[in-house]
């Protein structure tokens, strides 16, 4: 096994042992940021089994599709070779932290007109978890996979004219705004609407233009260094956001 796919593996080991932990023991927590969790009859521990194989098993497909499309697109996948770990480190940590802040900035910014108010955050330990969670699950989703996707579509399409740099940009954009749009459901449950349509307007542009942004920055880590060091721009913004300023 090549050390791109023992890393992946990793931090899908990682992102399986934090939904266990959060599943297994957090579950009371989870209803402050998402939906309340039914009763499923079963253990808190066989719920974290569960959510752990899940992840185990779904991301795990997407992220040896996603492996498969960045190798097909000339790009680093997991992490870049060149032996200089700084930059899939060091980069993300400053760029994260930056994101972390324009998010803060942001929503303190729209809370008076959005219709909800400040985003609200998950509690203290399981930010942290789904901090880790979010950075790894959500990057193999939205840049391994979603961004691989297109990316080979749109390179295959612009190939005749030369145009594989533009093709990989349009499809950051594009999953940048797939990941916002995702976070759209986690606002209808908190706000009990039925609909998008039923959410305000100034909070359906905070939520793309905070998750967009977030999104663009992680795409661009990805192009250059690889799936580790989008998760790390999505993980230290989480962090900055979620975990100090949800304590603050």
């Amino acid at each position: 096994m090549n050390k791109q796919l023992k890393v992946l593996f990793i931090m899908l080991g990682v992102y399986a042992l934090c939904a266990f932990w959060t599943y297994a023991f957090f579950t009371d927590q989870l209803a402050v940021a998402s939906a309340p969790m039914p009763d499923m009859g079963v253990s808190k521990a066989v719920l974290g089994l569960a959510n752990a194989g899940i992840v185990l098993v779904v991301y795990g497909l997407l992220g040896m599709i996603g492996y498969q499309f960045a190798r097909k697109l000339d790009l680093p996948a997991i992490f870049s070779e060149d032996g200089n770990w700084r930059r899939w480190f060091y980069i993300p940590l400053v760029l994260g932290l930056a994101c972390g802040v324009f998010v803060i900035i942001v929503d303190v910014l729209f809370a008076p007109i959005n219709g909800f108010g400040r985003l609200v955050h998950p509690g203290y330990p399981v930010s942290i978890l789904a901090s880790i969670s979010a950075g790894i699950g959500e990057e193999i989703a939205f840049r391994g996979f979603v961004f691989g996707l297109w990316g080979l579509l749109l390179n295959w399409l612009f190939k005749r004219f030369n145009g594989r740099t533009l093709a990989l940009w349009i499809s950051n954009v594009i999953a940048a705004l797939a990941f916002a749009g995702a976070h759209l459901g986690t606002m209808l449950v908190l706000t009990g609407a039925s609909s998008v349509a039923e959410l305000s307007p100034a909070l359906i542009i905070e939520i793309f233009l905070l998750n967009g942004i977030i999104g663009l920055v992680a795409g661009e880590r990805y192009m250059k260094d690889g799936l580790v060091a989008a998760a790390g721009v999505h993980f230290w913004t989480d962090v900055v956001f979620h975990v100090i300023w949800g304590l603050v």
